[in-house]
């Protein structure tokens, strides 16, 4: 009998061990092909149906990992990719849903600024390792992998529903807080630890009369480097002031090395170099944008008048708005009234951004994406630039931002 017993209990032991073992080789295989994918090599895009089976895939970390992860510090960094001050991710991010309202935007131009901001992850993600940081929402469990699963989402419902001449499933605020985690983006300003709602500012192309010529009256050039002298970085030893000085036109310490693109007012270049993209019309009717290329490494002071700032950026001719881009060849086409210039080193490009505010006595939702940024953002988790339109004037720009909103309470859309 008791033979029989141990008989009996050595098998059962024996099926308990290869039960296991089984299990575990099984994990352990799935584990490491998780492991091999790389999420900046996707195509794009996907059917709404593709990714809805992909998104059935649950996320590994635990809820007590998500918020162990959350309660650590997080260290802020700057331009130079230098530490600035440290917060924890529970500080500013936190989960809720959209007010049942409308979600406004421009359809065909939000699906052409998230295409091109997709294609950039796609093309350079490889080559520029800050798109690859987490930043800040890594510590809520937001991946990379998250990030461009949102684009390829949005994307492929913006593609059916403009094919099928409906209004966007993506203005129901129903279906966003369906098929999104609604992330509430609570500002965090050192200076201000009172405020709560983001700052909201508002930037422009303007359009300035030139000439590429210089006259009496555009007097001022923008410059573009040369490639085959910028790689010693010459341009960095040098200021606006300096700039301005003459040291690159005839007679100059460093004529030759730089090319004049076009002759602008100052107030032209001041503005041209806070916007970062200028339409210049010319005498014979002709109009081209120009684009901010490269700096000269000194960092922008918040609250310093312009023509103080130290500041100086070089640029280049282009083809439409851009926004952010490593290089000047890689920068990202951006439509107004769906882009907001921001933190990408902290919060990340790509971001989907949904704004509420009161307008005419209502509650009001706006969307957008992060595509843009400047030295005003880096760092900063308390403001959002928004892409207002194309210009004339500043008058035609001040009349037509009044409607916006100073503060608004940010959310931050992440596909489940």
């Amino acid at each position: 009998m008791s033979m029989l017993f141990n008989q009996k209990l050595r098998l059962a032991i024996g099926f308990t061990t290869l039960l296991i073992t089984s299990l575990a080789l099984y994990t352990q295989s799935k584990t490491k092909q998780l492991a091999q994918e790389n999420p900046l090599t996707d195509n794009l895009p996907f059917t709404t149906q593709q990714i809805s089976l992909a998104s059935n895939i649950q996320n590994t970390s635990s809820s007590k990992q998500q918020l162990a992860q959350a309660s650590k510090a997080y260290s802020v960094i700057d331009e130079a990719q230098k530490p600035k001050f440290s917060v924890n991710s529970s500080q500013v991010f936190n989960s809720r849903k959209l007010p049942t309202t409308k979600v406004n935007f421009n359809q065909a131009d939000l699906l052409a600024t998230l295409s091109n901001t997709r294609k950039y992850f796609q093309d350079y993600g490889s080559l520029d390792p800050d798109v690859q940081r987490t930043g800040l929402l890594g510590a809520q469990g937001v991946t990379i992998k998250d990030i461009l699963k949102t684009l390829d989402f949005m994307i492929a419902v913006l593609q059916e529903d403009i094919g099928n001449g409906r209004t966007t499933r993506l203005q129901d605020s129903n279906f966003i807080n369906s098929n999104f985690r609604v992330i509430k983006w609570s500002a965090y300003n050192p200076q201000k630890s009172q405020q709560e709602r983001l700052r909201i500012t508002k930037y422009a192309v303007f359009t300035h009369p030139g000439s590429r010529k210089k006259t009496s009256t555009f007097n001022i050039p923008i410059y573009s480097l040369k490639d085959d002298l910028a790689a010693s970085k010459f341009y960095t030893r040098y200021t606006k002031q300096d700039v301005l000085s003459g040291i690159y036109e005839p007679g100059g310490r460093e004529y030759g090395k730089v090319e004049p693109l076009v002759y602008l007012t100052r107030k032209g270049l001041e503005e041209a170099l806070m916007e970062g993209t200028i339409l210049v019309n010319f005498p014979d009717g002709s109009k081209t944008y120009f684009n901010v290329d490269r700096n000269n490494e000194i960092a922008y002071v918040r609250g310093l008048a312009a023509n103080a700032q130290k500041r100086y950026w070089y640029f280049r001719e282009v083809d439409a708005i851009k926004g952010y881009g490593y290089k000047i060849d890689a920068k990202i086409s951006i439509k107004p009234g769906v882009t907001f210039a921001g933190d990408v080193l902290n919060i990340g490009l790509g971001k989907i951004i949904v704004l509420e505010y009161n307008k005419g006595g209502r509650k009001n939702l706006q969307m957008g994406i992060i595509a843009d940024t400047g030295g005003a953002f880096l760092p900063n988790l308390h403001q959002l630039d928004f892409l207002a339109g194309i210009f004339k004037n500043n008058k035609d720009f001040g009349q037509h931002v009044q409607e916006l909103p100073d503060y608004a309470q940010a959310y931050i859309l992440v596909k489940k």
